[in-house]
């Protein structure tokens, strides 16, 4: 394992060959859990993990670089390597308020905004071929403030599939500046898990007018949801089935993709990949991108 820290912020870049054995990889970063199952990927073949923490308090960031068989760093684009980037939002003016958000289409703060750019720092030496985030604000400013800081200085462009007249009228006739652009895909699949009647309402509050266990309860429970809202399980069910229909297409053609989006929403797409238990899940915990990112580097491995 490499590591190279600026300040207090930290980079590790492993690479592993895996078996048909029921081997397991457990990595641990902060109170990011990442599990990988050896017989889940095709024998012999090869998969490397990228995992960025972004410690609060840190003020230099430095650039991940994609582990390579070569010593320039740059990965060249074969049709059985593509790389995965998820990526939480940033601080929301509800998370600020310590309120539950949810669906509630609720922007960034100007914190969220500063973590976005830092997190598009942290990535820019990525290829990026596709962004996917959902419908929600938070989610789109955190996808078109990190691609930012992209160093290919390509464009993110929404693609607008609303109706056949929004299609028609957002179409890019040059070539030329197609290839300098990067499609920006949303889809309320991705959204946050929606919080029903807790939506709006302050979190401690909450917990003191029901009781810390009943709260918990609703909120870290796999198959449990809050009053006329979503169970994580619920949430899983859609991201996944999304996941599956739209990214995984990408991945397996070569691309290289990002999804921003939320918390549960990429604990489920997390919960596909590394084959969680629904006790596993639970306790995976993506804080907003003062904390963490992380991004998957796919070289051959089968994807479903």
């Amino acid at each position: 394992m490499a590591a190279a820290t600026s300040q207090r912020a930290i980079v590790y870049t492993q690479s592993h060959r895996w078996s048909n054995n029921n081997s397991r990889f457990e990595k641990r970063t902060g109170n990011v859990n990442l599990v990988s199952v050896g017989d889940n990927y095709t024998s012999g073949r090869k998969f490397g993990l990228v995992c960025a923490s972004s410690l609060q308090g840190s003020s230099v960031m430095e650039p991940i670089q994609l582990p390579s068989n070569g010593n320039s760093g740059h990965i060249p684009k074969k049709s059985n390597e593509s790389s995965l980037i998820l990526i939480r939002h940033g601080e929301s003016l509800w998370n600020e308020k310590n309120l539950f958000t949810g669906c509630v289409d609720v922007p960034l703060t100007p914190k969220g905004v500063e973590e976005a750019i830092e997190a598009g720092k942290r990535i820019c030496n990525i290829p990026i071929d596709v962004i996917y985030t959902s419908s929600l604000i938070r989610a789109q400013m955190t996808a078109m403030l990190a691609i930012m800081q992209y160093r290919r200085k390509k464009v993110p462009i929404i693609v607008h599939n609303e109706n056949e007249q929004a299609h028609m009228w957002s179409q890019i006739y040059s070539e030329e500046t197609k290839k300098q652009s990067i499609p920006v895909i949303t889809a309320w699949q991705l959204n946050e898990r929606m919080y029903g009647e807790l939506q709006g309402l302050n979190k401690q509050e909450t917990a003191d007018r029901f009781g810390k266990e009943q709260v918990h309860e609703w909120r870290r429970s796999y198959d449990i949801p809050p009053p006329n809202g979503e169970s994580l399980e619920m949430c899983a069910e859609r991201a996944v089935a999304y996941f599956k229909d739209q990214v995984v297409p990408q991945l397996t053609a070569g691309k290289h993709v990002m999804i921003a989006a939320h918390g549960n929403s990429l604990r489920s797409i997390i919960m596909h990949l590394d084959k969680l238990t629904s006790q596993e899940v639970i306790s995976l915990e993506l804080s907003t991108l003062n904390r963490h990112s992380y991004a998957l580097h796919f070289q051959g491995r089968e994807v479903y």
